[in-house]
This record gives structure tokens, sequence and C-alpha cells, in this order.
């Protein structure tokens, strides 16, 4: 089976300008990123998306592969979708499965991605998943660069949202509180089916891309993962995240080679 990752990254995000380059022990982000994505042996091959020539020659750099996309997209599923067409092209393969990997998630595991996947390899039905964990205190239950997710009894999500979810306010039962993790598998058809779909106004709302799939009435399958990762959407993201690397087993295995 040919399964491929791609990476998202772009330098202007609107509440970290830049970050992708941002310098995590002396190496970027999106380095960090790149590097313990390519440890998983399930996948065929990676490559970073971006409409940025700063990121594209960096990873050009350290013998990595980007992609060139439109400077248009709102929604980083749709830049993975161009940059899977102009693979295929290039490579005269079709992919069967793209695991889209957030730029700004430098502590992600190489064994998440084939958590993620493990459920498309058994069920053929399932099209697309999402990694979730639990969220460990109120205040990050409360900030909205968190993707909360409440689910149905069959692990699918109902909603997402950057608000917290479900309530707390009328009731004193601890509630569950989940939050959307970095990897977001897809199957080759289905990612080009999402990206006909036109945006919709809980996806512009939420500010969430899996919220277009839910209002078209289609189902994603979450997947539950124990494995600590701190997105990084702040400085004090960024800091905490350098204190989390300097402590991190995985870094050792790339970090000299930089």
């Amino acid at each position: 089976m040919n399964i491929i990752s791609i990476i998202p990254a772009r330098m202007g995000s609107a509440r970290f300008p830049g970050k992708p380059m941002k310098k995590i022990l002396g190496i970027p982000m999106i380095g960090h990123v790149y590097k313990r994505v390519k440890m998983c042996k399930t996948l065929k091959d990676v490559y970073v998306a971006t409409c940025d020539v700063e990121i594209f020659n960096y990873i050009k750099s350290i013998g990595g592969k980007a992609v060139m996309t439109s400077e248009s997209h709102e929604r980083c599923t749709d830049r993975c979708a161009e940059a899977m067409i102009k693979i295929e092209s290039e490579e005269g393969e079709k992919c069967d499965l793209m695991v889209l990997v957030q730029g700004d998630a430098p502590l992600v595991n190489p064994k998440m991605i084939d958590d993620s996947i493990a459920p498309m390899l058994k069920d053929k039905s399932i099209t697309i998943t999402n990694l979730v964990a639990d969220i460990d205190s109120i205040e990050a239950f409360e900030n909205r660069n968190e993707i909360k997710v409440v689910l149905d009894k069959d692990n699918n999500a109902l909603y997402f949202s950057r608000e917290p979810i479900p309530t707390r306010s009328k009731s004193k039962l601890k509630v569950p509180m989940k939050k959307q993790i970095c990897i977001t598998p897809f199957t080759r058809d289905f990612l080009l089916a999402y990206n006909e779909m036109k945006p919709t106004p809980l996806e512009v709302i939420e500010s969430i891309d899996m919220m277009r799939i839910l209002e078209n009435g289609g189902k994603v399958k979450m997947v539950n993962t124990e494995f600590v990762t701190k997105a990084v959407d702040t400085q004090e993201d960024l800091d905490l995240v350098i204190n989390m690397m300097k402590k991190d087993e995985l870094y050792n295995n790339y970090s000299l080679n930089e």
C-alpha cells in the first residue's frame, strides 16, 4: 500500500507568524516535525507542502522533499490536497492513504501515525481518522488554541470547537474533555472529495477543517492516543516545547545530523 505523509506549513500564521522556522534547540520547528515523521517506517515518503520559499528551501537543504502550493488556501487540508495531486503527477503513482501531520507539532511520535491509520487498514469503509487525547486541565479545556471534540458511542466525532465542549456550567459531574491531535489520515479518494466540497458555515465559524465533513453528513473516526504532544500557537507554547524537547527520547536520534 502506498501511504505518504504531507506536512502543511506556512509563515503567515495569524496567531504566531513565522512559527515553522522558529528554532527549538537549534533546529527549526518544521525540521523537527519532518525528521520525526520520517521515522515512521509505514510511510513510503514524506513531503512538506508550503507556499513559502523559506520553508521550501530549508526542507530541501536537509535532504527533504517539499512541494510549493498556492498562497490562497485557508485550510491546511486544501493545501495537502493540492500537494498530493502534484506529487502523484511527478511520481506517476497514486497514493492510497495521505497522512496529514500538522507542521506545528514538533513532539509528534512516529507511532502515532501507525495508530492513526490502523482502523483504516482493518475497515475499508473508514475514509478518515483523527487522533484524540484527554485534556488534563481546565486551563487547557478553556484554551481556544486547543480544538475540543465530543464523540458518539462508536468514537465518531459529533462536533469540533475551539470553545469548551461539552459544557461544564450546568453540571457538577465530570465531563469528558477531549482534544483533537495533530494527525489526520485520509484515503486518497476522500481527500479529493473533501477538496471538492465548498467551505461550510460552521467550518468557517470554528476555523476547523473537520467541520466541513460533519456538515456534509460524513463521519470522522477518532482514535485514542496516550502520547503527550503540544501544538505551538504562541511564544509561550514554544518555550514550553523547548523544555519538553530537552527530555525527549527521539530528539537525540536526529539532532546530531542537523
